[in-house]
């Protein structure tokens, strides 16, 4: 009896000595592994040098996290928006998502994601659009380019980041407010544009401003014009199309997004840590240093934008489908 009672007391010691062991080998949520950022577009555009700057600042703000940049680009971004939206919902992948071609691809065409399969973490950024010229280029002005295009309808090449997005959108609005017909020739993001544009294998590139502003102050590009009804903090110099009598408004917004079957406390965890860096003067400096075009909105309001550009796309869509050019 005696003997029995000490085999009991002693497999119970040993279970009570091999829990802590067990329970240190399966680290909890986010430390387990690192957490995977899905940017939809290819290494050295301005998507990914303003997510590949967020990490570090990332991990001052949920303790134990590790994160790794994961680029998967090519069909206007689809490709990396179907990566997300197909994850595990386990709090180790985080997607970056750009407005407009979120939502164009699925007016466009049937991919496989739609854009209840999100849950919106928060908007990041906000930069709008612009054309872009070699240095060497004749035209100075808006009105060179659109002068020049109506003598040659259909010949000036103008390279974008792909088909439905921003910048693909900010040229069919200058063709349509100008009269003018372009010649679309769509990228897999802005570096291939830009190598293009310098080569002279194409007369203009249509970029983000932010994403742009290291090109201009190295000599790379000039800028013809900027949208927006205000001219761009950070290039005061370069005019709006607003005032070459153009008023377009296009541009891009950046946000993370979450399989939507995430557990809320995971969602809420990482919610959380975007708007603390978001106020963060650590991230706020570095921003600045890149150039990058800082606007937080939270959740909430994040979803609603995506949302309600959905429909002002949807509208465009019935009167001038961009998949047509």
């Amino acid at each position: 009896m005696e003997a029995s009672r000490r085999r009991v007391l002693g497999a119970g010691l040993g279970a009570a000595l091999a829990a802590p062991h067990i329970a240190s080998a399966q680290p909890a949520w986010p430390a387990e592994r690192p957490i995977q950022i899905i940017v939809p577009f290819p290494p050295g555009g301005g998507t990914d040098i303003n997510i590949r700057a967020m990490p570090p600042h990332f991990q001052r703000h949920l303790p134990g996290a590790r994160f790794v940049i994961v680029n998967r680009p090519g069909a206007g971004a689809e490709i990396g928006y179907t990566a997300t939206a197909q994850s595990a919902p386990d709090g180790y992948t985080l997607g970056v998502v750009i407005t407009p071609s979120l939502q164009t691809v699925t007016i466009e065409r049937q991919p496989q994601y739609k854009l209840e399969d999100f849950a919106y973490l928060g908007t990041i950024v906000e930069d709008p659009g612009g054309f872009f010229v070699a240095p060497n280029s004749p035209w100075r002005t808006v009105a060179d380019l659109v002068a020049h295009a109506k003598a040659n309808p259909g010949r000036v090449a103008v390279a974008t980041a792909g088909i439905g997005s921003d910048d693909h959108l900010l040229m069919i609005g200058l063709e349509r407010a100008a009269g003018i017909q372009l010649n679309h020739i769509p990228f897999a993001g802005q570096a291939p544009g830009v190598t293009a544009l310098i080569a002279g294998q194409i007369e203009v590139a249509s970029m983000n401003m932010g994403e742009s502003v290291s090109l201009m102050r190295d000599g790379r590009v000039r800028a013809l014009a900027a949208a927006g009804r205000e001219r761009f903090a950070m290039t005061p110099d370069v005019p709006t199309f607003r005032e070459a009598g153009y008023p377009l408004d296009t541009g891009v917004v950046r946000s993370f997004v979450i399989p939507a079957a995430t557990p809320r406390a995971i969602q809420e965890r990482l919610a959380e840590m975007i708007a603390n860096t978001m106020r963060d003067p650590l991230w706020i400096a570095e921003a600045e240093r890149l150039f990058i075009p800082l606007r937080y909105r939270n959740p909430d309001e994040t979803r609603e934008v995506v949302f309600r550009e959905q429909e002002a796309l949807r509208n465009l869509w019935r009167e001038r489908p961009w998949k047509d050019g």
